[in-house]
């Protein structure tokens, strides 16, 4: 991986583990895709991607980044192999304990052109998907779901 992909990683790791959402924003590129485990759609754009950091940086409780790797992947909207690197994440949301994996792939300036996240187990991906579909609802950035019958 090249130092400006290892840069960005290092500066979206810190970024991320201060909840300092002002700090990513120059660590994505305009077209962004963010592929989430609790939305079958990507978030697509640098807006709805940062939107979404929002959320989640007020939703994970005692996130901590415990692991990373690196080297590259095919990336899934365009099919080419990037840098890429995996950063292995612990936290808690609503009482659940999550472990996960952040892939982020980078372009040839190194900034994150996709971004894919990963969480297990089952319960705390749904604990994680309800989470985050109230915080996009009370910012504006999702439509309420509709009430059940």
């Amino acid at each position: 991986m090249d130092d400006s992909a290892r840069t960005t990683a290092a500066r979206f790791r810190t970024a991320v583990e201060k909840r300092e959402l002002g700090a990513l924003e120059d660590l994505f590129t305009e077209d962004v895709r963010l592929y989430s485990p609790v939305k079958f759609t990507p978030f697509d754009g640098r807006p709805a991607v940062l939107g979404l950091f929002g959320v989640l940086l007020r939703t994970f409780e005692d996130f901590r980044y415990v692991g990373e790797f690196e080297g590259s992947a095919e990336t899934s909207h365009d099919g080419s192999t990037t840098p890429s690197e995996i950063l292995i994440f612990r936290a808690t949301v609503e009482g659940k304990q999550i472990h996960g994996m952040d892939l982020l792939q980078f372009d040839e300036a190194g900034l994150i052109k996709e971004f894919t996240v990963m969480v297990r187990p089952q319960s705390a991906v749904q604990a994680l998907g309800q989470a985050v579909l109230a915080g996009l609802v009370a910012d504006g950035l999702a439509p309420a779901p509709e009430p059940r019958n």
